[in-house]
């Protein structure tokens, strides 16, 4: 039988490089630099992950809206 893998068993998912190489490709996305440069000058100021991070919830919670 296959075991199933749990949250538990995983690596956190920022530590891994798929998750790196998913930030780079969303950071030079079209959408993203739209958002950053029609966005408050305190995303500027955010590190890469602290922008990506901002920019999938914001875009999340305009798509659940």
């Amino acid at each position: 039988m296959a075991r199933i893998q749990t949250s538990s068993d995983r690596q956190p998912f920022h530590n891994t490089q798929i998750w790196t190489d998913l930030k780079n490709a969303i950071a030079a996305s079209s959408g993203f630099q739209r958002w950053l440069l029609e966005g408050d000058t305190q995303f500027q100021k955010l590190s890469l992950e602290q922008q990506v991070q901002r920019y999938l919830r914001e875009t999340l919670e305009n798509l659940a809206y």
